[in-house]
């Protein structure tokens, strides 16, 4: 399902509401929050790859026939932003091996409020790549828009990016398309709104640590 220019919504089915329903329960186990959550990462990688280019391929069949099919156009890389984003990287690695795997560390200066770059690691040759960008919560997207950043101060082109997020916001998307608008945002969920603390309605709590088990999912905001 598409939103709007360059932003993808997951089909809204009954399978993948009811999944939500489990992660988003306050007293949803560690256990359930992560078997879940992956199920859900799952699809959204695969939808992120019907974003990349493709180009022709044929192939001979077991019978002799030429089946007329298609592969990957360009070179590919994924830069999970620290914690959160490593969460897809297990679901990742199963759909694809061999994906080379950058790494971004950014977080909120606690006095300016900015987000600050900590870390990056990223392959040398990343200008060359499309990337996927492994962010699961779009919030007020000022991380997300500093990862871009960092991508394109290394050559990445916007065009050339696939946002990954689990949850997005109105309003991170919309900063999104008003600062980046080449950039594909994939999102398994548009929430309602950021309250007064910039929490995204109804919300899941902080996805890192539900999903990595440093706090109580109760004690999450």
């Amino acid at each position: 399902m598409t939103t709007g220019h360059r932003v993808h919504l997951l089909p809204q089915t009954d399978q993948l509401r009811a999944m939500h329903t489990v992660i988003r329960d306050r007293a949803c186990t560690r256990q359930d929050f992560v078997f879940y959550s992956r199920r859900v990462i799952r699809l959204l990688l695969e939808e992120s790859l019907n974003h990349l280019p493709f180009q022709k391929k044929e192939v001979t069949t077991p019978v002799g026939e030429t089946y007329h099919g298609l592969e990957f156009a360009s070179k590919l890389c994924a830069v999970p932003v620290i914690r959160a984003g490593e969460s897809m990287e297990a679901e990742l690695r199963d759909v694809l091996p061999g994906v080379r795997v950058g790494k971004i560390l950014i977080q909120r200066d606690r006095r300016t409020k900015l987000p600050h770059l900590y870390y990056k690691h990223l392959p040398d040759d990343i200008a060359d790549r499309h990337v996927l960008l492994l962010e699961p919560m779009l919030a007020t997207a000022g991380s997300a828009l500093a990862a871009v950043d960092v991508l394109g101060e290394a050559g990445v082109e916007p065009r050339n990016i696939v946002m990954v997020n689990f949850l997005a916001s109105p309003e991170g998307i919309h900063r999104v398309q008003a600062q980046a608008p080449d950039v594909t945002i994939v999102t398994s969920a548009i929430e309602d709104h950021l309250n007064q603390h910039k929490f995204m309605i109804p919300g899941i709590g902080d996805f890192g640590d539900r999903f990595f088990g440093t706090t109580d999912a109760g004690a999450t905001s």
